[in-house]
This record gives structure tokens, sequence and C-alpha cells, in this order.
């Protein structure tokens, strides 16, 4: 089996790609069949020279033969407008990748519940609150008139 992949070059820290045809069993480095383009990603993305350069001719040929390319490989296929249609079967799209697992749904879902609870006994605690103000703005209302008759009591003895 064919792939169309990275081969990694430069020094340390300073990274090169080749995008080259290989067999799948040959390691990253190793032996390959064509360099078909490069790709250095030191460069600023809308900078002068490009990024990519790739050699389309060969790589339609090889996409033909039955060459494979990596995902990386084919969204820099997919970014070229010649090969766009011919290459979207190739690059994966996966639109779950990035949402969090079962645990962590439940771990979310367990703190919006407490998250509800809390706030359902804060507003229970202030409408005891305000029940209670009312209540005791009330009493002394009542009381007054109670504490005038005890006062008018105590200046009739």
């Amino acid at each position: 089996m064919l792939k169309i992949r990275l081969a990694r070059g430069g020094s340390k820290k300073r990274p090169y790609y080749h995008i080259v045809i290989a067999d799948a069993r040959s390691p990253r480095d190793g032996k390959f069949l064509e360099k078909v383009g490069s790709y250095n990603p030191m460069l600023p993305k809308d900078g002068e020279t490009p990024r990519v350069s790739l050699k389309v001719e060969r790589i339609n040929e090889w996409l033909v033969k039955g060459a494979q390319p990596t995902d990386r490989v084919a969204r820099f296929l997919s970014q070229d407008e010649v090969l766009g249609e011919k290459v979207k079967w190739v690059q994966g799209n996966n639109p779950k990748k990035g949402t969090p697992g079962k645990k962590a749904q439940e771990r979310v879902a367990e703190r919006a519940q407490r998250e509800a609870d809390r706030l359902e006994a804060e507003a229970a605690a202030k409408a005891e609150a305000e029940a209670a103000a009312a209540a005791a703005a009330a009493a002394p209302a009542e009381e007054a008139p109670a504490a005038e008759a005890a006062a008018e009591e105590t200046t009739e003895a």
C-alpha cells in the first residue's frame, strides 16, 4: 500500500518536511519512491513564499494509482483547488472529535444540577427572609394598639 506522507528533515527544532510517496511499511524518514512536494512550517502562513509546494501532476498520477494521503497531506491537497474534489473523500471529518466524553458530560450535568439546587435554596431562603421581615413589620403595628391600651390602663389606675 502506498502512502503520500511527510518525511521530516531539517535540524533540531527547525523542522522541514518533504512530501513523499512511500510504502506504508517503510519508516517515516526512510526509503521513498518519489518526492512530490515540500512543507516548511517555519514560514509565516501569509508570507511571500508559500509554506507548501506541490507537484500537482505527479500527485494526481499517484492518486490514480491508489496512493492514500495521510490526514495532514490530505489537508494540503484539499486546500489546492485543482485537487479539492478528488481528495474530499480522503480527508476525514469528525464533528464529534471536540465533544466531551460520557463521564465529562455527566460531571457537567451534575454541576448544573448542583447549581440549580443552590439557586433554588437561595431563592427559598430569600423568600423566607422576606416573609419573616414582612411578618416582623406587621407584628409591631398590631402590638402598638395593645401597648397603648396597656399604657392607658396604667394611667387610669
